[in-house]
């Protein structure tokens, strides 16, 4: 495995917490702690365009595929929903008064992931808040839905992981998954495993079919792992840490391939916040805390 920077985009002016692929094979989204949101395209390095100012910080985005609609999660705002091919503000609804860090959207239900512990279901079309799930004391962090299975999961910063029916919201099962809160949950592509990450640097794996048993526990970083990835192939996932790295994992036997950091490959100067593994040369972009965004070419 070979990893080669292939380029930095800078324009925003604070913290960048989230990016996401737009539906192309090179476009994507991302936003921070500037309230801005901007479009970017692999093939035209650096030249971002502004399509939404939150006016607070934004830890969330999810696009809509059916309707090519941006979810904006506004800090302590509520959700703002950006029409993208008429880029303009559609739709502004104030859901919560609490942050909100994940948006995950599965057959015209949107799930949020809210800082008051509950999880809220919105109907996509009306936009009306159909549920309240109550799982935490504190926030709720990341959803992963499985696709194969019918489930998504949850983690919280109770320290634990929830998988949920999709059909009935029914809970199913709690894990006491880590020491410290779950920042990322995220089922392999295939649907077979659940890896959870979080502020005791360990990366779990959970066997799905095998009622959610535990299949190995890695000690993966030096601080909390924000955020973890697969590649489009399925053949391998990535990590990122409030201590400044990246580290590429194969999915198969979970063996560490690669570091990215400040010393080996001028990498981020803080913590990493999230990443997207894109279908475009297989191309890794990563987001972070010293305003940056970069792009790494993994070939194998």
């Amino acid at each position: 495995m070979i990893i080669r920077k292939v380029d930095t985009f800078s324009g925003h002016r604070d913290s960048v917490y989230t990016i996401i692929s737009n539906n192309s094979s090179h476009g994507f989204y991302s936003a921070g702690g500037d309230g801005f949101v901007i479009e970017w395209d692999l093939q035209k390095p650096d030249l971002g365009k502004l399509v939404a100012r939150a006016g607070v910080s934004v830890y969330s985005l999810c696009f809509d595929e059916v309707s090519k609609y941006l979810w904006i999660g506004q800090n302590f705002e509520g959700i703002q929903i950006l029409d993208t091919v008429n880029n303009k503000i559609e739709y502004t609804a104030k859901v919560t008064a609490s942050a909100i860090f994940d948006i995950k959207i599965w057959q015209n239900k949107a799930l949020l992931a809210l800082g008051d512990g509950v999880i809220a279901v919105m109907d996509v079309l009306s936009l009306a808040i159909q549920k309240h799930i109550k799982v935490a004391n504190n926030s709720v962090r990341s959803i992963s839905v499985n696709e194969k299975t019918g489930e998504f999961a949850v983690g919280d910063s109770d320290f634990n992981v929830h998988i949920f029916d999709v059909d009935g919201f029914k809970l199913k099962k709690t894990i006491s998954a880590h020491t410290n809160s779950v920042f990322s949950v995220q089922y392999s592509p295939d649907g077979n495993f659940l890896l959870t990450t979080g502020r005791d640097a360990h990366v779990k794996i959970w066997d799905v079919n095998n009622r959610y048993e535990p299949v190995t526990d890695i000690a993966a970083h030096m601080y909390a792992v924000n955020h973890i990835v697969f590649s489009p192939d399925g053949r391998y996932f990535a990590t990122c840490s409030m201590d400044k790295s990246i580290k590429l994992w194969e999915a198969e036997t979970f063996k560490l391939k690669k570091i990215i950091d400040r010393s080996r490959l001028a990498g981020h100067a803080t913590s990493v916040n999230k990443l997207l593994w894109t279908n475009y040369e297989n191309q890794l972009i990563s987001c972070s805390d010293d305003r940056m965004i970069s792009v790494w070419e993994v070939t194998i």
